[in-house]
């Protein structure tokens, strides 16, 4: 199938004005001033984009696709993500994790997910291993699921301060990270280390002294819920500032934020003013995950679940409520996660990327439309020239 987007303002993340795009399977053929709509082509589907920002899909890199939870027992486990909470957050690739339950929950059945995902039509990659160290794998060892598992692209979510995680020592996620990184460099993958930060004294302190005291580059790690409260976060533009990146968590809940977790529209935009490069920040939404409370003692009292469309929400809330250059928060959930993670044809607007794409309305910054490798997941009745539909 062809499709002709025709009359759409363009950010590739970055502007490029009125602009056409020419879709071929699933991939991106062309971006012009004008491609005509006469073109002789079979099953040509023209979609009239006037009045709407044509964007690139957003890559939610933190994804528990098979739900998550269970920390207040097994009636505490979150349900599998479906298609439609993908997509309708306007997210065309995910990145899949376990987390708290390592156990109940398999890699193999992690796999088997991601590939359903992708039969309907969406983006579906995936950290190998869950809160625990050893880190758990399908071959035994990380390397070698690196090299011969296409899904796995890094590991992860590995917790570190946090009274639910293994209590792992420095000197195990310095290993961790060395066999990633190699994995990584043999496969040709980003071989990043996805980190669990919890609320715990210790902070960023294992990765900033991994950083200083091994060969292995502060970049090697993607810490994740760096805005869970205000001290972590303060650590968090300190730890970026000297080159890491950091991962905003944007599930969250009014408990957590009375708490003093920092929304992530307006942590964006605080990170910005402190220096931070716009390059070294991404957004996430733990979707699916657990959003569980604890009392003082560390015990159980309720949990809220994780959301992808939180990431389209704090999106729109930097956009317009914190003010900030939609180019610079597309980036946080596009081409940054795209980069980092070496996903190569993800994140921007260009011939030759995937076809992943968002249209959005321009007077109210909500989702319109969404195409996810070439297909139409969501489309919107009114956009579609049926004149030149199937020329």
């Amino acid at each position: 199938m062809f499709i002709l987007i025709k009359d759409g303002e363009v950010f590739a993340p970055e502007s490029l004005g009125e602009r056409d795009i020419l879709l071929a399977g699933r991939s991106i053929a062309a971006i012009e001033d004008d491609i005509p709509a006469g073109l002789n082509l079979t099953n040509l589907q023209v979609i009239s984009a006037k009045g709407k920002f044509v964007i690139p899909g957003f890559i939610d890199s933190h994804v528990h696709i098979l739900g998550g939870g269970g920390e207040g027992g097994f009636a505490t486990r979150t349900p599998e993500i479906t298609l439609t909470d993908i997509t309708k957050a306007g997210v065309t690739t995910v990145v899949g994790c376990l987390g708290t339950d390592g156990f109940g929950r398999s890699l193999i059945s992690l796999i088997a997910k991601a590939r359903a995902l992708e039969e309907e039509g969406v983006s579906t990659y995936l950290y190998v291993g869950s809160y625990q160290v050893p880190v758990r794998t399908i071959t035994g060892r990380i390397e070698d699921d690196l090299m011969l598992i296409d899904k796995f692209i890094g590991v992860g979510e590995v917790a570190i301060s946090d009274h639910r995680s293994s209590q792992p020592t420095i000197d195990e996620i310095a290993r961790i990270a060395a066999s990633a990184r190699v994995g990584g460099m043999l496969s040709g993958k980003a071989g990043i280390v996805n980190v669990h930060l919890g609320d715990g004294a210790r902070k960023l302190a294992f990765l900033e002294e991994i950083a200083v005291k091994t060969e292995i580059p502060i970049t090697q790690f993607l810490p994740t819920h760096i805005n869970r409260n205000p001290n972590l976060f303060e650590d968090g533009v300190e730890y970026a500032r000297r080159g890491g990146y950091v991962d905003f968590t944007t599930s969250t809940t009014p408990q957590f934020l009375q708490e003093g977790e920092v929304k992530s529209s307006r942590g964006l935009k605080i990170m910005l003013e402190h220096g931070v490069s716009s390059e070294n920040i991404t957004f996430s939404s733990d979707g699916q995950g657990s959003l569980p409370a604890f009392n003082a003692k560390g015990e159980f009292i309720g949990l809220d679940v994780g959301s992808c469309q939180s990431l389209f929400t704090e999106f729109r809330d930097a956009v317009l409520e914190e003010q900030i250059d939609m180019a610079i928060v597309l980036k946080v959930v596009t081409s940054n996660p795209a980069r980092i993670l070496k996903l190569s044809r993800k994140g921007g607007i260009k011939a030759g990327f995937d076809a992943d794409l968002i249209l959005l309305d321009q007077d109210t910054v909500e989702i319109d439309s969404v195409i996810a490798k070439g297909q139409p997941m969501i489309l919107h009745k009114d956009v579609l020239n049926k004149g030149t539909f199937g020329r």
